[in-house]
């Protein structure tokens, strides 16, 4: 099993932290994992993108040509990467940034209103979890309690709230 997975969106909506947690649990549960960041000019409002790869077996190189999946947290960023989703991909949209692409191949749509429901949580920064929760429902490539212990491990002496409120994005993408 390899899986290719690119996170897209603009600076400031945790792209890279999102992949990290990605990259961090699959490593946990003992899967081989590159991670590879990629910023636009301009951090924080410009066009950010990580590509993770998780596989079985060691990988050759953490560049990819074409996705097996793409979680789009806005429109500019769907437009841009959209054309390396293979064939058949899944493709993730936040709903609440993006609209859904013309359908020029096929591909699976997972639609989740991911900034709408971080919002309602009270913290519009973890619409990224909201987006991997819904991602791993469809995908379940790693154990999902790998994942919740990586967010433990990386809001240990940050703040016990920072966990509660992830833990509780990423379950509302998994249930979405």
């Amino acid at each position: 099993m390899t899986e290719r997975i690119i996170f897209a969106g603009a600076g400031g909506q945790g792209i890279m932290l999102v992949a990290k947690v990605l990259a961090q649990a699959a490593m946990e549960d003992n899967k081989f994992v590159t991670w590879l960041p990629s910023y636009g000019a301009e951090v924080r409002g410009g066009a950010s993108r990580c590509i993770v790869v998780i596989s079985d077996k060691k990988i050759s190189s953490p560049y990819i040509n074409s996705a097996d999946s793409f979680i789009a947290m806005n429109q500019p960023s769907l437009r841009k990467y959209f054309p390396l989703l293979r064939e058949a991909g899944i493709l993730v949209l936040n709903t609440s940034l993006a609209e859904p692409p013309a359908k020029t191949k096929k591909f699976y749509l997972v639609k989740i209103a991911a900034t709408d429901i971080a919002i309602k949580l009270g913290n519009i920064k973890v619409a990224n979890i909201v987006a991997l929760g819904a991602y791993l429902a469809k995908k379940k490539i790693i154990n999902k309690q790998a994942l919740i212990n990586v967010m433990f491990d990386m809001s240990k002496g940050i703040s016990r709230e920072l966990f509660e409120i992830n833990k509780k994005a990423f379950e509302e993408g998994f249930n979405g």
